[in-house]
């Protein structure tokens, strides 16, 4: 299958902007097609009435249920993907449906993955569930019938395990992807010799002080190559959002403000 254009949705959570923006430059360099990022925000969704739930104390992102919007939001027509924030991309991503099906209803990396942390970057208790990380990013088939069932009612109201867990769908109506692109930080490599297309840091990204020591990522001295960011491109707007010596984040922009800030990620290390 071929793709000219495709609508990417990258989950937006307001303590993890960094993250936000990392992914999306990441993805938009190494796009030989036109690709629309949508940040999945949701103070937006709220107020077009498409999401309704409570507040979830066992939910670990703002993202959390939205992800599952992704069929409704475009109009259960044509094919869609969604990531989490915290990916950092390598290949390009019109390489995903060259082997996809119209009989599928997702694809997804299918892990067998139980972390090992209690906890996860941004201090949230870490939840194991079965299909642990397949969410995380999910190559929806938004025409095809069974997603018609994730409609915003359902979404509003399922559980957590009912939606991360695909339990809408039949068994064969879930694809496989290849695993490199879901390659999960610290865990992947441990079994797969191979160059990941995406890289998912699970237990924390480079962008926090704590996790400087994971795989793909090297401080350079303002060389900008590869995988870089840079806080002057920031916007006012995000430069407040963010700047409080309070937040991780905020105290990861005052170390480097108002120096260049590079980082670099590196996917020969």
């Amino acid at each position: 299958m071929k793709i000219q254009n495709l609508t990417f949705f990258i989950g937006y959570d307001s303590k993890e902007d960094i993250a936000y923006r990392v992914c999306k430059q990441s993805l938009l360099k190494h796009a030989s097609i036109d690709v629309n990022v949508v940040a999945l925000k949701l103070y937006e969704l709220i107020a077009k009435d498409f999401y309704k739930r409570s507040i979830d104390p066992l939910a670990s992102t703002e993202f959390t249920y939205s992800r599952f919007l992704v069929p409704s939001l475009m109009h259960f027509k044509g094919w869609a993907v969604f990531c989490d924030c915290d990916f950092l991309f390598f290949k390009d991503v019109a390489k995903l449906f060259s082997d996809l099906s119209e009989n599928k209803a997702v694809y997804c990396v299918q892990h067998d993955y139980t972390p090992k942390e209690k906890h996860k970057m941004d201090g949230q208790k870490q939840t194991i569930y079965p299909r642990k990380n397949w969410s995380s990013f999910i190559v929806f088939n938004c025409s095809h019938p069974s997603n018609r069932k994730l409609d915003v009612a359902l979404v509003n109201k399922e559980t957590g395990s009912f939606l991360h867990q695909f339990k809408w769908l039949k068994d064969e109506e879930i694809g496989s992807l290849d695993e490199r692109w879901n390659w999960l930080e610290g865990w992947t490599s441990n079994h797969n010799n191979k160059k990941p297309f995406a890289v998912h840091y699970t237990r924390g990204g480079p962008w926090f002080d704590e996790w400087q020591d994971v795989e793909y990522f090297s401080k350079e001295s303002c060389e900008l190559e590869d995988y870089t960011w840079n806080i002057i491109e920031f916007s006012i707007d995000t430069l407040w959002s963010v700047w409080n010596p309070d937040n991780i984040i905020g105290n990861n922009l005052k170390k480097y403000f108002p120096e260049t800030f590079c980082m670099s990620f590196d996917v020969d290390k």
